[in-house]
């Protein structure tokens, strides 16, 4: 059994302050992906110790973005290679492949896509990194070794994601632009491969193991009472490809048990895989 958990962590120092180590030593992980990390590797390193083998991508711009993948095993292969520069220096997508307990390979990609914002170059961006992601998801959908994208993607595929979604129509995060790459990765949801694996080499782990319910959440704003309301969105992900899906044996999303004890406006994501 290999558990797999997804944060963005809001900046893994912060987190580590606020006690991100006292869920990590109950959580009882074998692969740690984060997001917007906005550290260095040697922070990494001194924050989760000699257990963990750290494969990070920092971006350029300081204080920004940053993506890691953490594992307890060594890594066969690490690659941050997607696109033109402008999207391989932005710290948002990491590749590594580790070696299973049964000794198979296993590609886990930590991402992080743009918030963006409506009308503006943030947007413009978020389209483009979309694009790119999108041809190398289907690369890695079509795979017949097991592949896992994890991460904050930054879009609610469905209105089961988004406690408000009629608000949030015209808004950067459940634009109909933005939800149709998911359609394209995944499928539909009033398509007959929705879900499946068939329509775009995916599957949803979340939405595949909680069913057609509200939520979970996993990002709930600081401000006002969202939290306490649970009036969140669950734009953090596990998508797996079809050889990989098919072996998902628990899901959870590790809400914090209150405001106050909450360590990163997202919550991690956690998975176990009977590989």
């Amino acid at each position: 059994m290999l558990r797999v958990a997804s944060v963005n962590v809001n900046g893994v120092r912060a987190a580590f302050r606020k006690g991100m180590q006292e869920w990590l030593d109950e959580a009882n992980v074998d692969v740690l992906a984060l997001q917007e990390v906005r550290a260095e590797r040697e922070d990494l390193v001194a924050l989760l110790g000699d257990d963990w083998v750290v494969a990070n991508d920092v971006a350029s711009a300081k204080g920004r973005a940053g993506v890691a993948v953490a594992t307890r095993v060594a890594h066969q292969e690490v690659t941050t290679n997607l696109g033109p520069d402008n999207v391989d220096t932005a710290g948002r997508w990491i590749e590594t492949t580790i070696e299973t307990p049964s000794g198979n390979p296993f590609r886990i990609v930590s991402c992080y896509v743009h918030s963006g914002e409506v009308g503006t170059p943030k947007q413009d961006a978020k389209y483009e990194f979309l694009d790119i992601m999108t041809s190398r998801m289907k690369e890695l959908g079509a795979m017949s070794q097991p592949a896992l994208v994890v991460g904050d993607l930054n879009v609610g595929h469905r209105t089961l994601d988004i406690k408000n979604w009629k608000g949030n129509l015209k808004n950067s995060g459940f634009l109909p632009e933005e939800r149709a790459y998911f359609d394209l990765w995944i499928g539909s949801e009033d398509s007959p491969n929705y879900n499946t694996g068939e329509a775009g080499g995916f599957v949803d782990v979340g939405r595949a193991f909680h069913g057609e319910v509200e939520g979970p959440y996993s990002w709930w704003s600081w401000r006002g009472k969202a939290f306490d309301n649970d009036t969140g969105w669950r734009i953090d992900y596990h998508l797996a490809n079809k050889p990989l899906a098919s072996r998902v044996t628990s899901y959870r999303v590790d809400r914090a048990p209150s405001y106050d004890t909450r360590w990163s406006d997202h919550a991690p994501v956690v998975a176990d895989y009977d590989i």
